[in-house]
């Protein structure tokens, strides 16, 4: 409930004061802050001058170093003039001190401020740029301070949480599917490949003519891959890889990691086709089932044909027509195909 209260609230204030939005604050040491451009004054009476001392103050403190006056100033004028055009500059300003303290979770909360109450703020594509270098200084392994002095601890989870943010504050812009990139990598180097393939699901869905598209296709088959546990396992992540290799394959023909993903649809059949040779194997070696055997060296033929594990197939069907040639014949003078039984043993008491 307070979320919808404070997302009302933002669209209130975004539809209130959309030509307030269209000015421009400019700073120089010789005049101070400015309004340049716009339809209508930020504001007007006494608020008007309290907001505009307020930020030269806070402007000053900031140019001569004292960060701790110039975060106190800022901090007034947002809470206090919250709907005047100095609001989201002096967000924005803060951010900035933040930021050169490497206080970077209180620097991305005042600029998520700016997303949130003031959508049309002119400096909106830098918001977001910062947002994103913020996330990716905690995806490098960047830390923040603690306490104003000690550094703090390496915080990736953060960083995913951020990249997250930017992908929901604007998902149509170009920062969006980099930042799913990187959610992905960082899910797979924290040993979570499932949120990975979801984030690289996601590129591929809502991003198609992304230049990052192709890639985040190989990375799914290659992610896939990495599930494979080899032939003696369930397959179905073996499937998915062929299955996403061999659509990147064709979407992609010429795309300079064509080779990568040749070689990696090559091991995946290998491994399918292999599975299917072990099966094969247990119905040959351990229960003399001919007919089943057949079937499934048939199916690792029929997996990967031109593979080396199709030409020992191959080898383990002459043999079996070999035998089925030589067996007795059954009443049909069909040669039968059914498992040999072993004689039991037989035990004497005396």
């Amino acid at each position: 409930m307070r979320f919808t209260r404070l997302r009302i609230f933002a669209l209130l204030v975004a539809g209130l004061f959309p030509l307030l939005a269209q000015s421009a604050l400019v700073w120089t040491a010789e005049t101070g802050w400015r309004v340049e451009g716009g339809t209508l004054a930020p504001m007007a009476g006494p608020e008007a001058r309290n907001a505009l001392d307020l930020m030269n103050r806070a402007r000053e403190a900031e140019e001569r170093g004292s960060e701790g006056r110039a975060l106190k100033s800022y901090r007034k004028v947002y809470r206090s003039y919250g709907k005047s055009v100095y609001a989201p500059e002096a967000y924005f300003r803060t951010a900035q001190i933040r930021m050169g303290q490497k206080r970077y979770a209180k620097a991305f909360t005042a600029l998520q401020q700016i997303v949130f109450f003031y959508p049309s703020y002119e400096r909106f594509d830098q918001v977001l740029g910062q947002q994103y270098r913020i996330a990716t200084l905690y995806a490098e392994g960047a830390r923040g301070k603690f306490l104003w002095v000690l550094p703090g601890f390496k915080n990736r989870s953060k960083a995913i949480q951020y990249y997250e943010q930017v992908v929901a504050n604007a998902p149509f812009s170009d920062y969006a599917p980099l930042a799913l990139m990187n959610v992905a990598r960082l899910h797979h180097r924290l040993d979570d490949d499932e949120s990975a393939i979801f984030a690289l699901d996601r590129i591929i869905n809502s991003y198609w003519e992304s230049v990052l598209t192709p890639d985040a296709y190989l990375k799914l088959a290659q992610t896939h891959a990495s599930l494979v546990d080899g032939p003696l396992y369930d397959q179905a992540s073996t499937k998915e890889a062929i299955t996403f290799f061999e659509d990147y394959m064709i979407l992609f023909p010429g795309d300079p990691n064509i080779s990568e993903a040749e070689k990696g649809l090559a091991d995946m059949k290998t491994v399918h086709a292999e599975s299917k040779m072990k099966i094969a194997d247990f119905y040959y070696n351990k229960r003399s089932n001919l007919t089943a055997a057949k079937v499934f060296y048939n199916e690792a033929i029929t997996t990967y044909p031109d593979s080396e594990v199709a030409a020992r197939a191959r080898a383990r069907l002459d043999i079996i027509d070999a035998r089925l040639a030589a067996a007795p014949k059954a009443e049909d003078g069909q040669p039968s195909t059914a498992p040999v039984q072993k004689k039991r043993k037989r035990f004497f008491f005396f």
